[in-house]
């Protein structure tokens, strides 16, 4: 009989613990729980529950990833908050630096320690709409000197601290949603000179300042739209559609594998989509909690959400994993 080694050239590695980062096709034996483990490739994506946030909000932003997130702003408490909140991948700690400017139906960009936060309401119910931008160092909290050209809430978000993007929304000159487009380099917004081709607001966002990505919500009339549109640093072009028309909705990824997760038909739902830059595929994994008005980050194959409301305004966490994700499997002989 042919020996592992044989085959592969290599022994089976003995470990007290997993690795922290295996490499798919590794394989190893954990002396500890005395099993025979490997690293295969997981065919379908799932959701997995996380601990909860301190604050159980809605209409809040996300910036990071999945392993070092950030939250920020939403509602209650009334009639707003500005309380941001870190993830580890394992639980969230509440920062000692809150928005300057407390506000739900914002917009957010960049990580965990070089965040930006964009737009909103002051309210909680959209009637006083701000263009205040804010910048995150990690630990606090810095407006800056540029506030968006027009002060919007119900927008979508892309990009870092140093390269942001704020397209759509609604705005006191037109509620029922815009499709003007604002690059922010750091210190100052300029209006693009692209707008999107369905003006909409409540919908989602992810990508970069020149990549980037915008699908679903609300447009004139009202009416859910599940409309795409991809943005190349100069013009926005339509793709194909969700599956699934929604608004209030999350996102994260960049423009060429995005994930559209949680937001609202006529009620709240779960379903999830996954798009690999032409199109969107409905993934037979669903979120635990059907949620509107969540935040999103993350990639397609490493994302997170978070918060959002389901009657009551929620501080459930949920992580997915994508296809094509490592995932430690035990080898069994029964």
């Amino acid at each position: 009989m042919a020996e592992y080694k044989g085959i592969k050239g290599f022994k089976v590695q003995y470990l007290s613990a997993d690795p922290s980062d295996p490499i798919i096709g590794q394989t190893w034996y954990n002396s500890t729980s005395k099993d025979l483990k490997y690293t295969g490739v997981t065919t379908v994506g799932s959701w997995a529950t996380g601990n909860n946030m301190n604050t159980a909000r809605s209409s809040l932003a996300g910036a990071g990833t999945q392993t070092a997130g950030l939250a920020f702003g939403g509602s209650p408490p009334p009639p707003v908050t500005g309380a941001t909140e870190e993830y580890g991948g394992t639980s969230w700690a509440t920062s000692a630096g809150s928005l300057n400017t407390a506000r739900d139906f914002l917009s957010g960009a960049g990580t965990q320690t070089a965040a930006l936060a964009f737009g909103g309401s002051t309210t909680g119910a959209g009637t006083d709409t701000v263009g205040a931008t804010e910048e995150y160092d990690g630990n606090s909290w810095a407006t800056s000197p540029g506030s968006l050209n027009t002060a919007r809430f119900r927008m979508g978000g892309a990009g870092i601290q140093t390269a942001a993007l704020a397209f759509g929304g609604s705005s006191s000159t037109l509620p029922s949603g815009t499709g003007s487009t604002e690059e922010y380099d750091g210190n100052s917004w300029a209006t693009s000179p692209g707008s999107m081709n369905t003006a909409r607001r409540t919908f989602a966002g992810c990508g970069t300042q020149t990549a980037a990505l915008g699908f679903g919500g609300t447009v004139p009339g009202p009416a859910l739209t599940g409309a795409t549109e991809e943005y190349n640093g100069a013009t926005w072009a339509s793709s194909n559609p969700l599956n699934t028309a929604r608004n209030e909705l999350a996102g994260a990824g960049i423009q060429t594998a995005g994930l559209a997760f949680g937001g609202y038909t006529t009620v709240e739902i779960s379903a999830t989509e996954e798009y690999d830059g032409t199109s969107w595929t409905t993934s037979p994994a669903s979120l635990a909690t059907a949620r509107t008005l969540l935040a999103g980050c993350g990639t397609q194959i490493a994302g997170l959400a978070f918060g959002g409301n389901a009657g009551p305004h929620l501080a459930a966490t949920e992580e997915w994993t994508g296809p094509g994700s490592g995932l430690t499997k035990t080898i069994t002989v029964s």
